[in-house]
């Protein structure tokens, strides 16, 4: 009788450890849509820090610039030797595979830095940076962007919290590529490109911006993109306008909706 318990005991274990080892597709799944939402949030978050009053005593080195929208900043392949920060407007990030595919990797809002990769050794751009509306890019070249890191902790400290909701920010959207349907994708992109998350700033409207850059963005279709959209619309979620749509915090419940 003692055998039969200890084996019985040893099996009830080995269930308990096999189950702790090997959860359900259903929670893990469960669990990464519950993360996706967090990390928008997290990844939105306002560092309630300017860069600009560094960026404006330096002296040299650095220049400012009014873009056209669709206008180019830098283009893949192109030599890397500075850091652009984004004053007004938003960037869009896009390669160019051997083959002519074109994807877009991000969208960028105000107060984004970008091309940062030139500082860790990057000879050439890897993306091709265009505006997506009326933009205005301050340009700082990597010898004195470096300069700048070194002497002043603060900015080095905020520039590298940057890169880190950067990094948070990619690997929410591939959790989101991985678990969520095209249509969770793109109203999540909605929210984010509306700034959701940002409690101190309302849901503004977001500048035109074409479905096929929306498909390209979401791994989906433009006919897709248009189907979902007009349904966000007749569900009363966002609202076109002569300047571009206007998106409502309702939305979200698209994304949070199993």
């Amino acid at each position: 009788m003692a055998v039969e318990r200890a084996i019985v005991t040893k099996k009830k274990a080995r269930k308990s450890q096999g189950s702790r080892r090997a959860p359900s597709r259903k929670s893990a799944t469960s669990t990464a849509k519950v993360d996706t939402v967090e990390l928008i949030k997290l990844a939105e978050e306002s560092t309630e820090f300017d860069p600009r009053p560094f960026l404006k005593r330096l002296a040299v080195g650095k220049s400012s610039r009014e873009y056209l929208e669709n206008e180019f900043v830098f283009s893949q392949g192109e030599p890397a030797d500075a850091v652009f920060y984004i004053q007004s407007g938003k960037i869009k990030l896009s390669v160019v595979s051997k083959n002519g595919k074109e994807a877009v990797v991000a969208i960028l809002p105000e107060t984004s830095f970008f091309g940062e990769g030139c500082l860790v050794g990057q000879p050439v751009r890897i993306s091709t940076a265009t505006t997506v509306q009326k933009s205005t890019i301050i340009r700082v070249e990597k010898p004195v962007m470096l300069t700048l890191l070194h002497q002043e902790q603060e900015f080095a400290e905020r520039f590298l919290a940057h890169l880190l909701v950067r990094n948070i920010r990619m690997e929410a959207d591939l959790v989101d590529h991985l678990f969520n349907s095209s249509e969770k994708r793109l109203a999540r992109l909605l929210l984010l490109l509306a700034n959701f998350g940002q409690e101190s700033k309302p849901i503004p409207v977001i500048a035109k911006m074409s479905q096929e850059t929306l498909a390209e963005m979401i791994g989906t279709t433009r006919s897709r993109v248009s189907f979902f959209m007009n349904r966000f619309r007749d569900l009363g979620f966002i609202d076109y306008n002569g300047g571009g749509m206007h998106v409502h915090s309702s939305l979200v419940s698209v994304v949070l909706h199993d």
